[in-house]
């Protein structure tokens, strides 16, 4: 158990580092692997990227939801490492590899069935909801895969091993340059599948990935196949994994239901809109997800002294991780402030779609310093054991607050499509001036200390 020791030993802004950088390489490759598909569904038309566009909300709930309860196994697996009870660890690790994949199965299940109707009421129809759909369904098919690797993930990073994920990040990038292409247009015996082609080259990727991170599970002998009653259900664990899991997966639910809310107001300027949004949104992670990889540094941290009762280095981890969030926050500021009308217009040559992207990301990069601060926050709340105001925060700014602040300016007012932004930038640094105090008093309570 070297690892774990070090996590609760070594010096706060080394293992910060040690931790989120191979995690943030991880998330830059991870965005550059959605801007390949945005790239790709833009060779084929401006409706394709649109589509995209469309079924990105669905696929980021299902995402979502994996990322929410596969944090919830990292804090819970994290929780008694820093306690030294290595065999409950192994017994939520076994049972999250179970649960996480059957959550995969339920939703599913709701895709296929809602998806369509969806896709309609956000104003798809005819060629440009069959594209939709037509993307959609492989993903939907395939959400086991990306929750079983949620789950080999969860026990990873509890271990404070990021490099796998990072690694597996790395390789779906490069391999997702050749297998788009390759199914987009066929070769040899593969037909030329469009669109279908884009989303089935993703589902092929988690596949291979989950083979090579059950092999690096298989290595930390967390798993043990001499307890094979480990893997069974159990209604307590269970219920550990739902009131732990539960408000950060519905917290990102809810981002998602915020991006539907956003779609649903973008699409009255039109299609070139909801196309240059989506792009914008692309080319917004090229920054801001890197900085996010700060988040897994602070969930395995704070999981593990927390557990451990090491209350000073959580409230350091916490510090620590916002300074070095703001240093990339504005290294992307300045970057995209330079360069993103050059990118977007790599991903569409249509003057109009790269003016709406540029409207979006200008005025969105200034809320990364409010983004990190959020998810630090909200990281720190899960490796605590107290997830629950993370849903309330969620529903402020991507529900209640953002859909009045877009009605006023986009229906009622009807102003400009920069003007929305400006309303969602609000919003956004309003949530987290809260959450940054929330959690501040919340450590002194708990940790008996003061940031």
């Amino acid at each position: 158990m070297k690892q774990t020791n070090e996590l609760t030993t070594k010096e706060i802004p080394s293992l910060i580092k040690q931790l989120a950088i191979p995690a943030s390489t991880g998330m830059f490759f991870n965005t550059m692997y959605n801007v390949v598909d945005t790239f790709y569904a833009g060779l084929i038309s401006t409706q394709a990227v649109a589509a995209l566009s469309l079924s990105f909300m669905i696929f980021f709930t299902i995402i979502g939801f994996g990322y929410g309860f596969s944090s919830a196994t990292t804090a819970l697996i994290g929780n008694h490492f820093g306690k030294k009870r290595y065999k409950l660890a192994s017994l939520y690790a076994q049972k999250g590899l179970v649960f996480i994949p059957l959550i995969g199965v339920f939703l599913t299940i709701l895709g296929i069935i809602f998806a369509p109707s969806l896709f309609i009421l956000l104003g798809a129809k005819e060629a440009y909801l069959q594209d939709a759909m037509t993307y959609i369904n492989p993903i939907l098919y395939g959400s086991i895969f990306f929750m079983v690797n949620f789950a080999l993930n969860a026990i990873l990073v509890a271990k404070g091993d990021t490099k796998t994920y990072r690694n597996t990040l790395i390789f779906g990038f490069f391999a997702n340059l050749v297998l788009n292409p390759l199914f987009i247009y066929g070769f040899l015996f593969i037909p030329a599948l469009g669109l279908q082609g884009i989303a089935i080259a993703t589902v092929l990727i988690q596949i291979i990935n989950m083979f090579y991170m059950l092999y690096k599970v298989n290595q930390t002998n967390i798993i043990r196949y001499d307890r094979l009653d480990y893997f069974l259900p159990n209604i307590k664990v269970y219920k550990d994994f739902i009131n732990q899991g539960l408000p950060a997966s519905l917290n990102m639910l809810i981002m998602s239901i915020g991006s539907l809310i956003l779609t649903y107001f973008v699409s009255h300027y039109g299609m070139e809109a909801v196309a240059g949004y989506g792009i914008g949104f692309r080319v917004e992670q090229l920054m801001l997800l890197p900085a996010l990889g700060l988040n897994t540094a602070v969930l395995t941290l704070v999981s593990n002294n927390y557990g451990a009762k090491k209350y000073d280095r959580v409230i350091e981890t916490l510090k620590v991780a916002i300074k070095y969030g703001f240093i990339i926050s504005t290294f992307g500021i300045v970057f995209l402030s330079i360069f993103g009308r050059l990118i977007i217009s790599q991903f569409d040559s249509n003057e109009i779609v790269v003016n709406y992207g540029l409207d979006y990301l200008l005025i969105e990069v200034w809320i990364f310093y409010a983004y990190v601060v959020l998810f630090i926050c909200v990281s720190t709340l899960q490796g605590i054991k107290k997830p629950k105001m993370i849903l309330y925060i969620a529903l402020y700014r991507q529900i209640f607050a953002k859909f009045i602040i877009a009605y006023l300016i986009v229906k009622y007012f009807e102003m400009s499509f920069a003007s929305l932004w400006i309303g969602i930038f609000i919003v956004i640094n309003s949530a987290a001036i809260f959450a940054y105090f929330y959690t501040n008093n919340l450590l002194k309570k708990h940790c008996h200390r003061t940031l």
